[in-house]
């Protein structure tokens, strides 16, 4: 349990100067507050002797001073130390996403987005409450405690014996219900998770619930998690309640106490009614504390549970990182584009290889079209050279240099990368075509777009570029998203450019458009374009074709006729069924 709270230990550091005016004050606030029933017992002593107006005048004046005092010094203390819970929030919730987006593409195929969204919202919140109220009334309750500690040691050892008789007892329940608050607490946040991944799922799919007519069926799954989360929740909710009544009774048992022995005390004069009063008027002030006690355990024990879940995401380490550049690189500052594949071999984690002995040159300033059936490992191909997975060591090669001795930041700036399943924010057209490129201009946006033949289209929009597109561009067609993604690659002026299979999505005659203008963008750079349509592919340098992870053929769009092979024999498929299709 400390072992997680030691991730807390940078923040803490960071902000201990406030920490120390925050703990300034409610020492000031609880000496302050100690001295109330002494000045109440002094007063009826005094007052038992005679009354006079004076001392009336005095004993008021002193109380009231000192429950202004107590509220100035209360006020500053919460809103100090409430505040510096804030700001650790504020910085631990920038951490987190900082470190969030340094992780690799593999770290979000195996978690689900809901998960890390509850644990960015619900369990960063328990966080916070662990640094703000937990710790001020752990401290509060420390301080005063041992503060009224010494004051009823002072007026009668005996009795303060007897009224702290039940504080074994209460340590023992303590550490029972603590354990199983936060054994409960853990169990409440994985079952939330649950809720919203699935909560996540449904509202991205949500055209796909509807057409496949699920959503009774996806409302009933729902609420089958969301009653595992209700019933998690009041078991948690029933431990808590017995927590509270608990502590208050063993406080009852010791005012009993106190009330029965220090009366005997009063009746036979060993105690002064003033002290008495003073005594009770501790034990009525310990009451809060006490009660405090049993939310702070609650508040400590879902912290820690929920610091746990967030420790596990930075724990988390990138699988691709700057480890390995070599020093006489790292100012590299730009790249021509000449790739190389050497006897390269690539397999996921979870399964065999994908890609087997490729082996490939395309030279800086040439284009290379990869064809092939679906699954044979052209994507997988093309995501090694932003270095999006890892390929192994000396197998990718750019400039002449294995790709891993490049910096990261250097080789992914170079590359204008279109994946196969376009993503798009739920932003304007502008802002998603001007993506990573901070001081991009009107007219380079509207350049790009031209270029990935959109701009026509854009016009058309009633805001024109201010065009909100909504989530993952839903009020785009599938072609037009797939444009944005091209215009968003084209504006970074790339040296190399890939496209995963960027035109499956548009007609042939827009294909051509697009082709046309990419033609006068590519010259010059290194292009890498899949697809699956001959049209596409035959203008380029050089054709790979993959089959089965390995490369098969490769060479131009006429050698790879003249061979009569797996090119031909799709190049032939694809004339008959144009043929077929006019008439």
């Amino acid at each position: 349990m400390f072992g997680r709270l030691a991730a807390l230990k940078k923040y803490l550091y960071r902000y201990r100067v406030k920490f120390l005016w925050g703990g300034l004050a409610l020492l000031l606030n609880n000496a302050i507050w100690i001295l109330f029933p002494q000045v109440i017992g002094r007063a009826i002593n005094d007052l038992n002797k005679g009354v006079t107006r004076h001392k009336i005048a005095t004993y008021s004046l002193a109380l009231i001073v000192i429950a202004l005092s107590k509220g100035l010094f209360q006020y500053l203390m919460r809103q100090i130390l409430i505040g510096v819970s804030r700001e650790i929030e504020f910085d631990l919730r920038n951490d987190l996403f900082r470190h969030l987006e340094s992780l690799s593409f593999s770290y979000y195929q195996r978690t689900r987005v809901g998960d890390i969204m509850a644990r960015a919202t619900n369990d960063l919140n328990a966080v916070r409450m662990l640094l703000g109220p937990a710790i001020m009334y752990t401290a509060n309750t420390i301080v005063f405690t041992a503060g009224a500690l010494a004051f009823m040691l002072q007026i009668s050892p005996r009795l303060t014996m007897f009224a702290f008789l039940p504080l074994p007892a209460a340590s023992i329940l303590v550490q029972y219900f603590g354990r199983r608050i936060h054994e409960r607490f853990e169990r409440i946040q994985a079952t939330f998770s649950d809720i919203s991944a699935r909560a996540q799922e449904n509202f991205s799919g949500a055209r796909l619930v509807r057409a496949y007519v699920q959503e009774e069926a996806e409302i009933e799954l729902f609420e089958t998690s969301n009653r595992e989360y209700i019933s998690r929740s009041l078991k948690l909710v029933r431990l808590i309640g017995m927590l509270w009544p608990t502590l208050e009774m063993l406080l009852g048992l010791a005012i009993i106490l106190v009330l029965w022995l220090g009366g005997r005390e009063v009746l036979l004069h060993r105690m002064q009614v003033g002290d008495f009063v003073a005594y009770n008027t501790y034990m009525v002030q310990l009451t809060w504390p006490v009660i405090a006690l049993g939310w702070v355990i609650n508040l400590f024990q879902r912290g820690t549970a929920s610091l746990g879940r967030i420790n596990e995401i930075f724990a988390e380490q990138p699988a691709i990182t700057d480890i390995g550049v070599e020093p006489a690189l790292q100012h590299v500052k730009t790249i021509r584009g000449d790739i190389e594949f050497r006897d390269l071999t690539f397999a996921y984690p979870a399964g065999g290889p994908v890609l087997r002995k490729v082996s490939l040159s395309i030279p800086a300033g040439t284009s290379l079209a990869i064809v092939g059936p679906t699954g044979s490992g052209k994507s997988t191909l093309v995501s090694l050279i932003p270095r999006i997975y890892d390929a192994a060591i000396g197998s990718v090669f750019i400039d002449g240099h294995p790709i891993r001795e490049l910096p990261l930041a250097t080789l992914r700036r170079h590359i204008g990368f279109v994946p196969q399943e376009t993503f798009l924010f739920s932003t304007t057209i502008r802002e998603n075509i001007a993506f990573g490129v901070e001081d991009a201009s009107d007219a380079s946006v509207g350049a790009a777009a031209e270029a990935a033949s959109l701009a026509q289209d854009i016009e058309t929009f009633p805001h024109q570029y201010a065009t909100v597109v909504g989530e993952r561009g839903l009020t785009l067609s599938g072609g037009q998203k797939q444009r944005t993604a091209i215009a968003r690659a084209v504006i970074r002026n790339p040296r190399i450019l890939v496209l995963d299979d960027a035109l499956s999505s548009v007609d042939t005659y827009t294909e051509e458009r697009i082709l046309n203008h990419l033609r006068e963008i590519m010259r010059g750079r290194t292009t890498i374009f899949i697809s699956h349509r001959v049209s596409t592919v035959r203008a380029a340098d050089q054709i790979a074709v993959l089959h089965g992870g390995s490369i098969v053929e490769v060479g131009t769009h006429d050698e790879l006729l003249a061979r009569d092979g797996y090119y031909a024999d799709l190049y032939n498929k694809q004339l008959l069924e144009e043929e077929l299709a006019n008439v």
